[in-house]
């Protein structure tokens, strides 16, 4: 379970370049979502490890709250607005 750890770490350190080096806004957003996909995996995969159901709380929550965070910069950045 380590391995898979610092294998989504490294992965987190590959989207984090993209962000700071993206050539467009859209790259840079995509690299935050895949970057929350992995934190959500390395919480939950914590919580298997240490067996604390609490860090399986935060993971959904962070999924929940990137899902919607995605959906809003989406729309924002198609040019509507949030309430359509």
């Amino acid at each position: 379970m380590t391995i898979l750890i610092v294998v989504l770490v490294l992965g987190a350190f590959f989207c984090l370049y993209r962000v700071l080096r993206g050539p467009s806004i859209p790259d840079r957003a995509i690299a935050v979502d895949i970057m929350a996909v992995i934190f959500t995996c390395i919480t939950a995969l914590m919580a298997l490890r240490y067996r604390l159901a609490y860090l399986l709380d935060i993971s959904i929550a962070l999924a929940v709250i990137s899902f919607v965070a995605t959906l809003a910069l989406a729309k924002y950045l198609s040019g509507r607005s949030l309430d359509d």
